[in-house]
């Protein structure tokens, strides 16, 4: 599958979705227009929006600014108003969030997802499952399930939780929670990771270790990211793009988006406010 592209000179050309490096990295999520409309209220007007391979890109703003909504909207757990969103070349618009998932694009969530009754290994098994073809064969024996072992100890391994493989999650500190439903999320092999405020009510210890964890996972994938921990994401983003009011206020590197006046404002306010 191929993707024209428009080249800074203006002219067309065609080149794969992760093509020619040499160029800089390809935008491999990419939404123009996108809006969404709630009866009369507009939640999110006219954003574009593009997310390059191997590149963290933030997406902040204040409290109600839409960011969460953005999310659901590139993931399709809502359907745009108006706009289009395409996923590696493909317009995935109309698409249902399953399939979406399966062409690899994944999310998390603000509260953690794993199973905590589970252990650390068994929660990675069970999201190896899908892209292993096991999810529907609910027939096999238990036993079948060892075959994912070696690439669930892997991402665990990853991760940083060796050490805990063989602990019910429920047994792991909220941060070491966090970090493990990020190994079930690369189970399914993502090319674009959706983070939901990865950080939020961590302490500094657990905060370094899963910027390390994303600095790494962005290597060979693109990660967008809602996070509040603007320490966080002066190290770690390379794009910053932030929201106000459903519309995008500014976009660039956390230097040229830090200095912007009216993204002051919109955090801290006026000495009149």
């Amino acid at each position: 599958m191929t993707a024209t592209q428009t080249n800074p000179a203006g002219g067309r050309g065609t080149s794969s979705p992760l093509a020619d490096q040499r160029q800089g990295p390809s935008v491999v999520l990419s939404a123009r227009g996108l809006r969404r409309d709630f009866g009369g209220f507009i939640a999110v007007n006219n954003v574009d929006l593009d997310v390059h391979h191997a590149r963290v890109h933030a997406l902040i703003g204040p409290n109600g600014a839409g960011k969460t909504t953005v999310f659901n909207l590139l993931t399709k757990f809502l359907q745009p108003s108006s706009g289009t969103i395409t996923l590696l070349g493909n317009d995935i618009t109309k698409t249902n969030p399953a399939k979406v998932a399966r062409m690899g694009l994944v999310r998390s969530f603000q509260i953690s997802a794993v199973f905590p009754h589970l252990s650390v290994l068994d929660n990675v098994r069970v999201a190896l499952q899908r892209p292993s073809g096991l999810s529907t064969q609910f027939w096999l024996p238990m036993t079948s399930l060892n075959r994912l072992n070696e690439r669930a100890l892997e991402l665990i391994e990853a991760v940083g939780l060796t050490d805990a493989r063989n602990s019910p999650a429920a047994d792991l500190s909220y941060g070491r929670k966090r970090v493990l439903e990020i190994a079930t999320t690369l189970a399914l092999d993502p090319k674009v990771l959706l983070l939901d405020e990865p950080m939020a009510g961590m302490g500094h210890e657990d905060v370094h270790t899963v910027s390390d964890i994303i600095r790494e996972v962005a290597k060979d994938r693109a990660i967008l990211m809602v996070e509040h921990n603007l320490k966080v994401v002066a190290d770690l983003c390379h794009q910053v793009t932030v929201l106000q009011r459903g519309e995008i206020l500014t976009s660039g590197d956390y230097r040229t988006v830090s200095q912007d006046e009216r993204v002051r404002v919109a955090y801290m306010g006026t000495e009149h406010d």
